[in-house]
């Protein structure tokens, strides 16, 4: 399994939240499940200032790049346009 850290940031615009809202519950779903298959590690949504949730943090294990691909286009975010700039990035944990 690779290791990877996805930074998904939601659109600006003033529908924004209403759209994440309106998928919520299917994207915690496919997450829960992608968690209990051990491609979840940990996961969380970003915050604003005013606490507001304006984008996620994952740090997922998949067997490549091409499989994290093809969740993250599936995943209810993406498909309800909630995720607008996503940055994925290889990860190795500390040797701590």
């Amino acid at each position: 399994m690779e290791l990877f850290v996805v930074i998904a940031r939601d659109g600006s615009d003033a529908g924004a939240l209403e759209r994440r809202m309106a998928v919520r519950e299917a994207h915690l779903a496919e997450a829960r499940r992608l968690k209990a298959a051990g491609h979840i590690l940990q996961a969380g949504a970003m915050l604003d200032d005013a606490q507001r949730m304006v984008g996620s943090v994952l740090l997922v294990a998949f067997d490549s790049r091409d499989t994290l691909n093809d969740w993250l286009a599936a995943d209810p975010y993406v498909m309800g346009n909630v995720w607008q700039d996503i940055e994925v990035k290889p990860f190795r944990l500390a040797p701590i």
